[in-house]
């Protein structure tokens, strides 16, 4: 195949639209319920993991940033809202200069969505390794295997 868009299109190769899923977590002894948009895995997963390989981000917060996306596949976090959470918006109404963050997103939410981005990518996925034609003999047998040495190892 020669390399070109349409021939690309044709192949699937671009992550077209976000899957929708829906997740629950707890948080303390509240259960939530949220509708979440996840983009396949794509360029913007494989930037982002280029990034937190050469240390400049978070990892997870990165996949999760990448991934989850709202229904016309705009990001819903930056990595700085997973990890320190978005800026406080009281704080911001009193002092447009405030930094003051939120906090990181919470672990039972972090937990449900990567299990969603995973349920999405099949990742994790393997395919079975083909069934091995025997014969039904074995090439050594129990009697023939050596008994180990008594000597000590030597250190």
């Amino acid at each position: 195949m020669k390399l070109s868009i349409e021939n690309l299109k044709q192949a699937g190769a671009f992550t077209g639209r976000p899957v929708e899923k829906s997740i629950s977590w707890k948080q303390g002894k509240n259960e939530f319920t949220a509708t979440v948009f996840v983009r396949p895995l794509g360029y913007q997963a494989a930037v982002s993991d280029v990034l937190a390989i050469n240390g400049k981000q978070d990892s997870v917060a990165g996949r999760i940033a990448a991934s989850i996306c709202d229904e016309d596949g705009n990001p819903v976090f930056t990595v700085a809202d997973i990890v320190h959470g978005p800026l406080d918006p009281a704080e911001l109404a009193k002092d447009p200069e405030s930094t003051k963050r939120l906090g990181a997103l919470d672990g039972g939410l972090t937990v449900s969505l990567l299990a969603v981005i995973h349920e999405v990518n099949n990742l994790g996925k393997t395919t079975s390794s083909p069934t091995s034609k025997s014969s039904g003999t074995s090439s050594s047998s129990a009697g023939s295997v050596a008994k180990p040495s008594r000597r000590p190892r030597k250190g």
